[in-house]
């Protein structure tokens, strides 16, 4: 069973493997098309400034793919955005509190918001759809409620941070908002694959029931899969704040569909059950980069970027379903982890 259960596996992590290898392969041929054009996009300095530019949309794809991993969907991460950024240049600009604390404040509001929302989801049975979009109008609602105008944000501490870099070569640096972005990447891969919180992530995706049957502490496992992409949210709003140097109710609108884009096109699955937070961040800087050779390009229009989001969008669903095509369902693997972890039986499952 376990030569089963390990060959299994192999196979889903095949897959997994070769969806990501076509986001890289997408990747480099944009890249390719782009130095054509403008040979200094292959600079250092380019690569520093693009991860610079993407890493608050980076934060909210990383809470996205876990949650879109679980099964579920989220929302309101645009809306969180936003509030942190606000709720920041209120606290610092108008109140005086000391940058440090104020984005304790801000982490410990989007987290406490996305656990609220996962219990939500839990508790009412609720499909995650409608009480993310609950959370959407209530972030963007408070919003409003703290400021109508963008309130800029002056504090040596800013400068200081935007001044922070691990020089590159070249003249180029990877700035405070890149390493930070990097390091959840590497933080969260780790949280996936290698701890329980990570098995049960996967295995709710799987099949939810079969994982409750499992012993797999459904109620606690949401929340906290919520409550993440609160955090990375809210973290997401600081990158954001250090970026624009201000706050405004209306930031980060449409950034939730840009943050569900990037995780699908880097591979993970809608369904749930069955994607790679390193897909995600590829497909964070294909979106960045369609972004950055529309502006040097200099004569298209801004919607052309949503015309090629869309079209990536779907052929890299095709890609799934043609690399996910195996003889069980995506997250089956993790559920057999959870069950070989709790030291329970897979009869039944074998029966069926």
């Amino acid at each position: 069973m376990a030569a089963a259960s390990s060959a299994a596996e192999g196979r889903v992590m095949t897959g997994q493997n070769r969806t990501i290898m076509v986001t890289l392969a997408v990747l480099v041929a944009l890249f390719a098309f782009s130095a054509f054009q403008f040979p200094f996009i292959l600079s250092t300095r380019v690569i520093g400034n693009l991860l610079t530019d993407n890493a608050f949309l980076g934060m909210l794809a990383i809470g996205m793919t876990v949650v879109i991993i679980s099964g579920g969907i989220d929302l309101s991460v645009g809306s969180v955005l936003a509030f942190s950024a606000v709720l920041l240049s209120v606290l610092i600009t108008k109140g005086g509190v000391d940058p440090a604390l104020a984005f304790v404040i801000v982490l410990g509001a989007g987290t406490a918001f996305g656990a609220l929302q996962g219990v939500a989801v839990h508790v009412l049975r609720a499909p995650a759809f409608i009480v993310t979009l609950a959370g959407m109008f209530l972030a963007r609602g408070a919003c409003f409620l703290l400021t109508e105008d963008s309130i800029p944000i002056s504090s040596p501490t800013y400068q200081r941070l935007t001044d922070v870099g691990l020089p590159l070569g070249g003249g180029a640096r990877l700035s405070f908002s890149a390493i930070i972005l990097l390091a959840a990447v590497l933080f969260t891969a780790v949280l996936l694959r290698r701890t329980r919180f990570g098995a049960n992530v996967y295995a709710l995706g799987g099949d939810r029931r079969a994982a409750e049957l499992m012993g797999v502490p459904a109620g606690s496992t949401t929340a906290s899969i919520y409550a993440y992409s609160g955090f990375m949210a809210a973290a997401g709003g600081i990158l954001y704040s250090l970026y624009t140097q201000s706050g405004y109710p209306l930031a980060g609108v449409g950034l939730e569909l840009d943050a569900i884009a990037a995780t699908i096109i880097g591979g993970t699955l809608l369904a749930g059950g069955y994607g790679s937070v390193w897909g995600t961040a590829l497909g964070v800087l294909i979106l960045g980069l369609i972004q950055l050779y529309i502006t040097l390009q200099g004569t298209l229009s801004s919607w052309v970027a949503k015309i090629a989001t869309g079209a990536l969008l779907l052929f890299f669903i095709a890609a799934q379903k043609f690399f996910s095509h195996v003889s069980f369902a995506p997250g089956q693997f993790a559920r057999r982890n959870v069950a070989s972890k709790r030291g329970l039986t897979l009869s039944s499952e074998q029966s069926q």
